[in-house]
């Protein structure tokens, strides 16, 4: 557990950051479910505790595979400590299947119509804006990013995309999409931060079933939602017993 005299830094729709030392935030996931930037708002409780247990696994199923990241430590319950970044204020989106808003914004897709290399796309974290589609130029010309680390932050989200997927295709899922966000540590280093949970990507079960917040975008019904996310965290041998609660 964590000590929580901690400092609140930051809330978010989804979670709190509280400052540890100088160089260590705790991140606690809330219950709270969102839709539509935040216009549509439930409660889900045990859903803090099943993301932030979810997402330690994943970072560090990840790391396994090279891939650097936040996580410090998984502090159980609805707890990370990570390393302090500074967050870049833009979304990174892995494709495998064309869905959801791509279909709107190219109808010439078809549903589901497969992706091979993954399509990355990024957009700019404004829920005023409603998160707007930009390009590789906007990054680079407003100077976010150098050209270099465009370059790798595409490539390191490619690895992401690809090693979840093998993941989730070995549980008999198959991984639609994933958003990831990226920060810099105190060196200007980019780093992997944020979450990785039924919130960030979306999944299929081999009947086609979501096992992600869609189930909440499409039906409000948040007993489908904790009946899918906590399905998600057994097929890949995620035991959130321990945290979940009724």
């Amino acid at each position: 557990m964590v000590d929580m005299e901690l400092k609140l830094l930051y809330e978010g729709k989804t979670k709190r950051v509280y400052s540890k030392t100088p160089e260590l935030l705790v991140l606690e996931f809330k219950d709270d479910v969102t839709a539509m930037d935040g216009l549509v708002k439930k409660t889900m409780p045990g859903k803090g505790a099943i993301n932030a247990k979810l997402s330690a696994y994943l970072f560090k199923h990840i790391e396994k595979h090279g891939i650097e990241t936040h996580l410090v430590e998984y502090n159980g319950d609805r707890f990370l400590t990570v390393r302090r970044l500074e967050m870049l204020p833009i979304e990174v989106i892995a494709r495998n299947y064309a869905y959801g808003s791509l279909l709107k914004r190219m109808p010439l897709y078809k549903k589901m119509q497969e992706l091979n290399p993954p399509l990355v796309e990024f957009h700019y974290k404004d829920d005023s804006l409603h998160d707007p589609l930009i390009t590789p130029e906007d990054i680079t010309y407003t100077g976010l990013l150098t050209s270099g680390e465009l370059r790798w932050l595409i490539e390191t989200t490619i690895k992401i995309n690809n090693v979840l997927s093998e993941l989730f295709s070995g549980a008999g899922l198959k991984l639609v999409d994933l958003k990831v966000e990226y920060g810099r540590d105190r060196n200007g280093r980019l780093i992997l931060g944020d979450e990785l949970t039924g919130d960030s990507i979306r999944v299929l079960d081999d009947k086609g079933n979501h096992l992600d917040k869609e189930v909440f975008r499409r039906t409000g019904d948040i007993e489908a939602l904790r009946t899918a996310y906590i399905e998600l965290c057994n097929r890949l041998g995620v035991d959130v017993g321990d945290v979940v609660h009724g």
